[in-house]
């Protein structure tokens, strides 16, 4: 009779996975590296992966997932044409795109609390980034090795907010609501770096500040619209 696999293999087998492919990127990181962080032996993952490549497709599928990732209903999970995984990821940037307050606001002709109006975008930006917090990491980190990920992740992710955000930020400056900066684009960097150290690079410094999650977002979009609002 075969051996049963434990029931929470699997979801330590991702975890595993991801601090590994954060700690070394995706082209340094071997199956190997994973099996040493789980004191398994290498055969053991394949058990549950065919390949490097299946191993990070997962990764990024239940990347931030709160509850138990359970086991796939087959084993091992199949190796993915590459295809298959950067249609997942642009999937899912795609599905964060779609922020309706930025969109609302875009869209609106007369504005009476700008102050109020700024403070749900922003606040609609960090919640999304905190949703994504783990993949958002991921990708940073192995984009610098995957040419393809690099592409869709720094202009359908990054690029995208950063160009909603600025058109935003020039509409209401031209109104006189905002004050006016030299250069918006640095300015609106800026805000876009702010939202993304404190909903996700903090927790991965290696000296971090302890800051409660509530505590760090008030703050955070407090000092943006103070700084950018005129009233």
């Amino acid at each position: 009779m075969p051996r049963a696999i434990p029931g929470d293999r699997f979801h330590a087998l991702i975890q595993a996975a991801t601090a590994v492919f954060l700690e070394q990127g995706y082209q340094r990181t071997q199956i190997a590296d994973v099996a040493a962080r789980m004191q398994l032996a290498k055969g053991s993952i394949y058990t549950y992966v065919a390949s490097k490549e299946a191993l990070f497709d997962c990764v990024l599928r239940f990347a931030d997932q709160a509850d138990r990732i359970e086991l796939p209903g087959s084993l091992p999970v199949p190796t993915p044409p590459p295809e298959s995984t950067l249609a997942m990821v642009e999937e899912r940037i795609r599905d964060e795109s779609a922020l309706p307050a930025l969109a609302a606001a875009l869209g609106r002709t007369r504005v009476t609390n700008v102050g109020a109006e700024l403070e749900a975008i922003l606040g609609e930006l960090y919640d999304a980034l905190t949703r994504h917090r783990t993949a958002i990491k991921l990708l940073d980190r192995c984009a610098a090795d995957y040419p393809e990920l690099a592409k869709l992740w720094h202009r359908g992710g990054r690029e995208g907010a950063l160009a909603l955000l600025t058109q935003y930020v020039e509409d209401r400056t031209r109104r006189g609501r905002f004050h006016r900066f030299e250069d918006v684009s640095v300015a609106v960097r800026l805000v876009l770096e702010t939202l993304v150290f404190w909903a996700v690079h903090r927790f991965w410094d290696p000296s971090p500040q302890v800051v409660g999650d509530e505590p760090a977002k008030r703050t955070a979009l407090a000092f943006i619209t103070r700084a950018l609002v005129k009233e």
